[in-house]
């Protein structure tokens, strides 16, 4: 079976915070110790990006990208040169509606000379979330994770996580991981908050990773028209998404 990049991902963390020894963890996921080792090693060297399914992979995946893509992001990187590549592909996908990766714009860049410093800084990641809530509906949490479901197979579980309070506002299972699943788990957390129908100053900020379907330019139109801001956890670091990955655990 085939799995497209963002569910080997999903796969790596559910072994990754499972409470389960790998080898068991594995043997309920239906997956060979020997794929999950090519695939860890693959993310740990080059991201999500290494997780795709590429029989004939070029040297230079950049190349991919259409040529006034290159020239875009190119045009953005002179234009803002104090911005790393993470912080330009962050910029470009919310300005253009565009996604584009971290190590795609890295390499784009350092082929064009434009890369005088290092890319990466290893920093050690905070102990705590620095802008803490202080009552509930002040930032939601979501995420999906999966779920075996005997005699019909692997469906997606869609949770929006309070952050004060850490109850469960809204879930969805669902068949896929698409924009379409997370605007209607929004949409029915919006309902069970009774802000669907009433006015308030501020709406809940919405938390997630970098997902496909998360960082798409469709939600970001769907956030907008309804006044929710959106803040995305850094990549490799899912402890910013600590309370909503416990609940997963619990699964």
């Amino acid at each position: 079976m085939r799995y497209p990049a963002s569910e080997k991902l999903e796969i790596i963390r559910l072994v990754e915070q499972s409470h389960l020894p790998v080898r068991a963890t594995l043997d309920k996921l239906g997956v060979t110790r020997a794929t999950f080792y090519r695939w860890y090693d693959a993310f740990q060297r080059g991201g999500l990006e290494a997780l795709a399914d590429r029989p004939s992979r070029p040297s230079r995946v950049w190349n991919r990208l259409p040529a006034e893509v290159r020239d875009q992001i190119v045009a953005l990187a002179l234009e803002q040169p104090e911005l790393s590549p993470r912080e330009l592909a962050v910029r470009f996908t919310d300005e253009r509606r565009y996604f584009v990766l971290e190590a795609t714009v890295y390499r784009l860049l350092k082929a064009q000379d434009l890369i005088t410093s290092p890319a990466y800084i290893v920093i050690k990641a905070a102990n705590e979330f620095r802008d803490k809530t202080t009552a509930p509906n002040q930032l939601w949490q979501t995420d999906f994770t999966y779920l075996k479901v005997i005699g019909w197979g692997w469906y997606y579980l869609s949770t929006v996580l309070d952050d004060f309070s850490r109850f469960i506002v809204a879930w969805k299972l669902c068949a896929t991981m698409q924009v379409g699943d997370v605007t209607a788990t929004l949409d029915l957390a919006l309902a069970a908050a009774g802000l669907d129908h009433v006015q308030v100053a501020h709406r809940p900020r919405l938390l997630s990773d970098n997902g496909s379907s998360y960082v798409a330019g469709d939600l970001a139109d769907w956030l907008g028209s309804r006044g929710m801001t959106h803040i995305r956890g850094a990549p490799r670091h899912p402890q910013r998404q600590g309370k909503i990955e416990r609940w997963h655990q619990t699964l």
